[in-house]
């Protein structure tokens, strides 16, 4: 691989890393507002009952947030048991 190629996909995979920590971060923030005004009285701790409209709309985006993550991540070891398997299959034949 070229050395220009190679900078442009480690370039780009950082970037990816650096956005998707980026959205945590946010998403986290924005679910402060509940950690710092929760009632006793509207629930149990993080259910979605003691929680506003505003509140479950970040509590969610944030579990979809964690199950695209998940996604990527078995599918970039499926991508790379792939290309391991396909150069030890060529190496062997």
């Amino acid at each position: 691989m070229k050395p220009k190629k190679l900078l442009i996909k480690i370039l780009l995979w950082a970037s990816i890393i650096i956005v998707d920590i980026f959205i945590f971060l946010f998403l986290g923030l924005l679910q402060m507002q509940y950690d710092d005004f929760y009632d006793e009285s509207k629930g149990e701790y993080w259910s979605l009952a003691s929680m506003n409209m505003q509140e479950k709309i970040f509590f969610l985006a944030l579990q979809f947030w964690q199950i695209l993550n998940i996604i990527g991540i078995i599918c970039i070891v499926i991508y790379i048991g792939r290309k391991i398997y396909k150069r030890k299959k060529t190496l062997n034949s």
